[in-house]
Formats: structure tokens, C-alpha cells, sequence
């Protein structure tokens, strides 16, 4: 290649117009007067140097020279270029290469491959960087499940290889083929060989870490700005890297509040948009999706053109409020020695209240609906670390567990299964609180849903069954009606679904319409799909009344 060049599309009579002179057309060798060929190749205009050509380079005056000009105006030639602002220009001897940007076959390529899948029923594909736990990540698959999209992990990287190997076995979003990228994302990122593996996919999700953006993280250090955090405030670069190479329709980021004023953010926001996304962006809060927690995350969504997504459209659930009471574990009694007295926090409290600092101590009763937020680092016993009141010894005090943890914030136990306590509340302090990123992933479900035409499926009917249900699971997802093969009691039933506990706490919402025999409200089966249609499987009829409609 002897040279690169962007060039403006101009229009003239109605038509598209390409204006090349200059170094353009001498270093390729074309001078005034020189005959060349015009074809077009796919998505390529080729100007091939002919002495028999069918046209002629002109030539434009310019003090003592003449300078190579070539003028093509023609909807015929330049009708793959037609409604792009710009094209490439690519030059080489004796020939010259007009091509859409990259930045637009690019954007074509996942538009046109997001919708072969939908229209065919394929599986979507998930990327995850700073994949963690993978709580996000199966936020959003289970989000994309209940409106009725199936989806997998074709790859996740973070830094921590034992919490890949543990996502590998315990997060429903992976299979036995999800692609492990146990390394630093600044390091993979720039590795020629390593990039040139991560395949394509629908959506990626990334929850770029917050220690230079978040007040705590900003403080400990004295940063003037999230970017200066040594180890993470660069991270940005590498993420859009990823992004690129990855093509995905859909790009899912999340982050503390504060990161949406940073320059980290403004970069997201420039550089995807030149790469084809239109961007929307969102404060997410726990409380008003029912935790516990009242935890906000910022999140942005970035959407290729030409897919329809609003967010202010996704709008909370209504009446879901808990008590710290109902996530408490029922193993830990009055006499556990985990309660104590926690006497140093104690002074410490009475020491910053006489230094006028204001670190005090956050104590909550079972009673309470409102935990302040758990951090990654809780498991420490920070002075401001929430901690829980004996229920009748009013000097004791207690941490609460991860499985805990995980209820409040009402992630899905099974994903910290295994974890040890201080693990388990680094996975979950770092991460999301669970509802409204589910939310979001069916939100976006049923935004790729009416992209190809077919119908969403309805909040409201799956919002009723949501509550009919949450006496006996923790999640909801639907039913995959091209190969599923669910085995569970029927725990929730409504005129439009019923929801099989499988296990784990994890319900399935099944149409009724979609299988040849409705079960019965505690019926324990199996429920068979093939081509789209169910087949159930009387296994057992308890005796039991649940209440629920």
C-alpha cells in the first residue's frame, strides 16, 4: 500500500461524486491524460491503470502544474457508497481502491449477522471482559432467556484464573466451549496472536474496574482523576481493542456512579459512536428493583445503528420490598460465636466522632429493609462496614455471610457456590446487584425481538408470574422450545405460564401454549422440547396447595 486516505462523498445531480487529485492518483502512477478501467468488485470500486482504458485522468492546473484529477459521478459505479458521508481510499501501483470505511463494513457485518441468528433461532453469542464472579454476565443471559432469546458464552477473561475456573463450572451462561482468557485484558489486548482468537459475538458485556473512579479508590490514592490509577485507570484503551476485534451488536458496560463523569467515559462515548453505536446510559439502583442493598451502578448500553432501544422503557417492578430477616441464615443461632462484641470498632467510632470525621459504625436490625452497601472488601471489618444487631443482646454484633450477601443483592446462590467466605464477598462487592441487570438483559431481548419482527414478550405476563413465584425461587428464566429438557415441581401457574423449579433456585417459565399438556400446580415432571413444542412427562402429583393462583 503506498497510501491511505478518507475521502468525503459528495453528491452531484442526484448522484453519488468521488473527487480524487493530488498525491491520491500520483502515487498510484495516474497522470493527466492516462487511460484506466473502473470496476466494481463486491464492495470494492477498483480504478485500474489501462493504456486502452475506457476513461481518461484529467488535469487541473495549479501554478506551473498539473495536477492528476479523477471526477466519478454515477449512481451505477458509486452505488454501494450511497448515504455514506465518507470512503476509503486505498492506493497502489498503477491501482486505486474505493471501499466503504471500516468502521461501516463493520457495522454491516454484525448488523446483518445479529439478524441472520434471530430470524434463524441460533444461540446469541456473549463476550465478558473483567468477567469476575460472572454475576453480570448471567444477569444478562437469564435477562435474554426470559424474553425468550437463548444465549452463550464464547469467551471470558479476567485476571483471576480461579474465578474462571469456578464461573467454568457453577455459571449457567458458560458451556463445556466458552473460550478462557486468563490474563490482564492491557496485555492480551496488544498480543497479535492472542486477539486474533476471540471470535465474534452478539453482545459484550464488561464491568470496567471502578478503584480509579470510585470516591474510596480516588481518596486512598489522591488521584486527580480515574485515569491516573496505575494499575486500572487505562484499562479503556484495551476494552475498546476488544470491542473492535469482537464486532458485537451489543455493548453492555457498567461502573460506579461516579465513572460517568470521568474521561474514560467521554472516550466510550466518542469512540463508539464513530464505530457505528448509538449510546444510552442509566443509573441503575438496587432499592427500586427490590434488594436490599441500595446500591446504584452507571451503565451504558451501545447499540448499533439501525436496532431500536430505548431505556427509559425499562421501568422497575412494583410492591418488592424485603426484610433483612428473610435472607438471613436460618443455621447461625443466637449462641454462634460469630457474634461479638467488635469493641474496636466500637472506640474507633467514639475516636473519629471526637476527631469530627464522621466514620460511624452502620448497624442494621433483621427488621430493617435497607442494607448500605457490602464491598468488595467486607469480609475485612471496616469501621463503616454494614453489621447486623443481635436480636436480643444489644452489644453483640455479627458480619453477615456471603450466601447472605448474595441474597441481598439478590444474586443466585449457586454462582458463589464453593467460594470461601472472603472470595465469595470479593466476587460479590465488586459486582452488580442482580435484579435490574436481569431486567436489562430482557430489555434488550425484547429489543432484538421486535428488530426481526417477532413479538416481545410481555412484561406485565411475566411480571405477574414473577410474583406468583417468588415464594419458592430466586430467578426466573424461559424455557429454551428448540431443545430444552427441564425435570421439576410446577410451583407457579397463571393463565399464561407456569414455572418449574429446577433446582438451585432457579424457576422456568413455560407458554402454556407451547406445550401439549398444561401441568398441574405441583405436579413434578418432565417437560421435553422438540421443534418448538413441549412434551410433559407425568413423573409425580404431590398433594400439596401453594396458594398461588
Amino acid at each position: 500500500m503506498d497510501g491511505y486516505y478518507i475521502k468525503k462523498v459528495g453528491q452531484n445531480k442526484g448522484a453519488p461524486r468521488v473527487w480524487l487529485e493530488g498525491s491520491q492518483t500520483e502515487r498510484a502512477g495516474f497522470v493527466p491524460g492516462q487511460r484506466f478501467d473502473i470496476e466494481v468488485q463486491g464492495q470494492t470500486v477498483v480504478l485500474q491503470a489501462n493504456p486502452d482504458g475506457s476513461r481518461v485522468v484529467s488535469g487541473k492546473k495549479s501554478g506551473d502544474k498539473h495536477n492528476p484529477v479523477i471526477d466519478i459521478n454515477s449512481k451505477e459505479l458509486l452505488a454501494i457508497f450511497d448515504g455514506m458521508a465518507s470512503i476509503r481510499v486505498v492506493v497502489k501501483k498503477d491501482q486505486i481502491y474505493l471501499l466503504p470505511l471500516a468502521s461501516e463494513i463493520k457495522k454491516r457485518e454484525r448488523f446483518t449477522r445479529l439478524r441472520e441468528k434471530l430470524e434463524r433461532g441460533d444461540l446469541l453469542s456473549i463476550g465478558s471482559l473483567f468477567h469476575g464472579g460472572g454475576v453480570l454476565s448471567h444477569a444478562i443471559h437469564t435477562g435474554l432467556g426470559n424474553a425468550g432469546l437463548n444465549s452463550r458464552m464464547a469467551f471470558a477473561n479476567e485476571v483471576r484464573g480461579e474465578l474462571l475456573e469456578h464461573a467454568a463450572i457453577h455459571n449457567d451462561a458458560w458451556d463445556e466451549n466458552t473460550q478462557i482468557i486468563d490474563a490482564p485484558i492491557q496485555e492480551f489486548a496488544f498480543d497479535d496472536r492472542g486477539v486474533a482468537s476471540i471470535p465474534k459475538v452478539e453482545i459484550l458485556e464488561l464491568g470496567i474496574p471502578c478503584s480509579g473512579a470510585s470516591q474510596a479508590g480516588k481518596s486512598k490514592r489522591g488521584l486527580a482523576h480515574a485515569e491516573a490509577h496505575p494499575d486500572v485507570g487505562h484499562l479503556v484503551v484495551s476494552s475498546l481493542v476488544i470491542v473492535s476485534k469482537s464486532n458485537a451488536a451489543l455493548v453492555i458496560i457498567e461502573n460506579v456512579p461516579q465513572y460517568e463523569k470521568s474521561a474514560s467515559a467521554d472516550i466510550l462515548r466518542n469512540q463508539l459512536r464513530d464505530m457505528g453505536y448509538h449510546t444510552h446510559e442509566r443509573i441503575l439502583n438496587g432499592k427500586q428493583w427490590g434488594t436490599l442493598e441500595n446500591r446504584d451502578r452507571w451503565c451504558m448500553v451501545a447499540v448499533t445503528h439501525g436496532i431500536s432501544f430505548d431505556f427509559d422503557q425499562l421501568q422497575p417492578p412494583v410492591g418488592n420490598e424485603k426484610t433483612i430477616a428473610e435472607v438471613l441464615d436460618k443455621s447461625i443461632d443466637l449462641n454462634d460465636p460469630r457474634w461479638r462484641e467488635y469493641q474496636y470498632l466500637k472506640n474507633k467510632e467514639v475516636r473519629d466522632a471526637e476527631k469530627g470525621n464522621g466514620f460511624g459504625m452502620q448497624v442494621v436490625s433483621p427488621e430493617d429493609n435497607s442494607v448500605p452497601t457490602l464491598r468488595k472488601g467486607y469480609h475485612k471489618g471496616g469501621s463503616t462496614d454494614p453489621l447486623l444487631q443481635h436480636p436480643e443482646n444489644p452489644d453483640l454484633l455479627r458480619q453477615f455471610t456471603a450466601k447472605e450477601h448474595a441474597r441481598i443483592k439478590q444474586v443466585p446462590e449457586h454462582l458463589i457456590d464453593g467460594l470461601s467466605n472472603t472470595v465469595g464477598h470479593e466476587v460479590l462487592g465488586q459486582g452488580i446487584v442482580y435484579p435490574p441487570f436481569q431486567d436489562l438483559g430482557m430489555h434488550l431481548g425484547n429489543a432484538l425481538n421486535q428488530f426481526v419482527g417477532k413479538d416481545i414478550v410481555n412484561n406485565i405476563r411475566v411480571d405477574n408470574i414473577k410474583i406468583l413465584a417468588t415464594e419458592t425461587v430466586l430467578t426466573l428464566r424461559m424455557a429454551n422450545e428448540l431443545s430444552g429438557n427441564y425435570t421439576g415441581a410446577v410451583v407457579a401457574s397463571d393463565s399464561n405460564f407456569v414455572v418449574q423449579d429446577i433446582g438451585r433456585e432457579v424457576g422456568v417459565v413455560h407458554d402454556v401454549t407451547n406445550i401439549e399438556e398444561r401441568p398441574k400446580l405441583g405436579d413434578s415432571v418432565d417437560i421435553k422440547y422438540k421443534k418448538g413444542l413441549g412434551q410433559v412427562v407425568q413423573k409425580d402429583t404431590a398433594q400439596m396447595s401453594l396458594g398461588l393462583g
